[in-house]
């Protein structure tokens, strides 16, 4: 929504009468404040009845040589949109509005200059120019009269030599206000074909020329529009604000305006030539890449296990087993005698190590889907990918609860298993009810640290069992409104429930909150959280391949937040 225009040039002026005679006034650029211009309204047509005129605001100006660039933002409301659009096709011109700061008068060959010293208060969108170089400016100072300058007639061009100028525009992939601005000056053929090569050189060498029309849209922006149109039809939401004109386009469009966006011509391409294309010199393969993982990412975070929640996240800078240190509580302090002395306390310490492993899988779209515009086979890919990294992270923490018919893995710190009537995290078989999550709640209660004589007080905040025990458990969380004192529920509201579905016994589990008394603990490559998707040309076949990698490693690194019991 923005582009830059020229406002006002040295170089040209504007014929004036006053009560003495005519004179041509010329603006003084070079004495311009141009940080005064900043955050000045931009209006419809120099109109100032009401608020809805003002179209935009002015954010950036600066001089170059004799001439006065500015950079507008323009308004994203509704009634702005007409101006915007013309804006965009070229059809209007810049004007500013003024008061004269100073002024100075010369006599050149005979005819009165005026120098004036602009004070702007505020820039216009006009149609019609009256100062060729500089656009439009104000109206005329009281007491003067503006005199309109008429431009030469140019006799009325043949209508076979306008097809064939405005032909020359087409075939060298120039706007069609190139032919017309040919065809109003009463440009020859030959002089029409001069200009559209010398334009075509002239983008060719990347150069830049500072035009009162809207600037190209960023192509960064652009593909961000472009993605969420392109997500929102996969999976049927409503597309952004930036996104709605795109949401009507087709792959091919898209791999089109992405291609043009790169400054590469698509005339005369078919749709294989067009796909190649933008798949090597264009940001069409990041657009297609950036809506699978989007689509990767919602479906893996909707199918999250709910294991995560009673796990804590670490990270990992290599695939190297790491140690994660556990450090016991602090001895009792000592009294300070009358000397001042301290006495040191003591503090153990234990670790626990895992790596990380890699896990991926592979896609690929074909070409005859991409001409076919069917996009269901990689969104439903898409979503596959997400749910599968989900799943295994799932298996993989859940095969660390599940080892050893659910005794868990060896610990580092004792060599026993994770789950050991010596850990007092193994209770006794039994029935789900307020009674044996009493005995549960209990022994986390009395959990001693790694000195193994301070209680650390674990505070139980998860209850975990299969789909078998669902319905049990939500009754024993239940409120109630008791009568009486031994009918009150001391469980209700105190445990968050969550449901594993790889539970298939009776089994059940109390957690702790992991990020004071961690139990389990999960880890990403630091350089890569999450599953990754990247794409590639296909070579063996014509397509384009995906591929999803997730680097994700588990393990036990304390037994002292989580209690068992292996149910009834």
């Amino acid at each position: 929504m923005t582009f830059e225009a020229v406002a006002a040039t040295s170089t040209a002026g504007v014929r004036r009468r006053d009560g003495r005679s005519t004179y041509v006034e010329v603006l003084d650029v070079a004495s311009v404040d141009t940080a005064a211009l900043v955050d000045l309204p931009v209006l419809d047509n120099h109109r100032r009845a009401s608020g809805r005129d003002v179209v935009g605001i002015v954010q950036r100006a600066r001089i170059e040589g004799d001439s006065l660039i500015v950079t507008v933002r323009m308004s994203q409301a509704d009634d702005a949109r007409p101006l915007v659009q013309r804006a965009k096709d070229g059809l209007l011109s810049l004007s500013i509005g003024y008061t004269e700061a100073g002024r100075t008068e010369s006599v050149v060959n005979g005819e009165r200059v005026r120098t004036v010293t602009p004070a702007i208060f505020e820039v216009s969108l006009v149609a019609v120019p009256a100062d060729r170089a500089a656009r439009v400016r104000s109206g005329a100072m009281p007491d003067i009269e503006e005199i309109e300058d008429r431009a030469p007639l140019v006799p009325e061009m043949p209508e076979a030599d306008q097809a064939r100028i405005r032909s020359i525009g087409e075939l060298a992939d120039l706007p069609p206000s190139f032919a017309e601005g040919q065809i109003s000056t009463g440009a020859t053929i030959e002089g029409a074909r001069a200009a559209a090569r010398a334009e075509m050189i002239r983008r060719s060498e990347g150069t830049r020329t500072i035009r009162a029309t809207v600037s190209q849209p960023d192509p960064g922006v652009q593909l961000r529009a472009m993605g969420d149109a392109l997500d929102a039809r996969v999976n049927g939401t409503a597309p952004s604000e930036a996104g709605r004109p795109f949401i009507g386009a087709s792959l091919r469009d898209l791999a089109t305006e992405c291609l043009h966006a790169r400054g590469v011509s698509t005339r005369g391409m078919n749709p294989d030539a067009l796909f190649r294309a933008a798949h090597t010199t264009s940001d069409f393969p990041h657009l297609l890449q950036g809506v699978g993982a989007r689509t990767l990412l919602a479906s893996y975070t909707a199918a999250a296990s709910p294991l995560r929640q009673v796990a804590r996240q670490g990270s990992r800078a290599d695939f190297r087993p790491g140690s994660t240190l556990k450090l016991g509580e602090l001895s009792a302090l000592s009294k300070v005698t009358e000397s001042g002395e301290v006495k040191a306390v003591s503090r153990s310490e234990a670790a626990e190590s895992y790596v990380l492993d890699t896990y991926a899988g592979m896609f690929s779209i074909t070409r005859k889907a991409l001409i076919n515009d069917d996009l269901n086979a990689f969104a439903d890919w898409s979503r596959a990918a997400g749910q599968a990294a989900a799943a295994t992270e799932a298996g993989v923490l859940w095969s660390l609860l599940s080892q050893a018919s659910g005794a868990g893995p060896v610990m580092n710190e004792d060599s026993k298993r994770l789950f050991h009537a010596d850990h007092g995290n193994l209770l006794t078989g039994a029935a789900l009810d307020v009674d044996s999550l009493s005995g549960a709640r209990l022994a986390l209660r009395t959990m001693k640290g790694l000195d193994g004589k301070t209680v650390i007080t674990v505070t139980p905040r998860y209850l975990v069992v299969g789909p078998e025990l669902e319905t049990v458990a939500e009754q024993v969380l239940a409120a109630i409104t008791a009568t009486t004192v031994a009918d009150v529920n001391p469980f209700a509201g105190k445990l968050t429930l969550l449901v594993e579905p790889r539970i298939t016994d009776d089994a059940w589990y109390i957690f702790g909150d992991p990020a004071t008394a961690p139990v389990l603990e999960y880890s990403y490559l630091s350089s890569a959280p999450g599953p990754q998707m990247a794409s590639r040309e296909g070579w063996d076949v014509l397509s384009t391949e995906y591929r999803v990698v997730l680097d994700f490693g588990a393990g036990a690194v304390d037994w002292r937040g989580a209690v068992r019991n292996p149910g009834e």
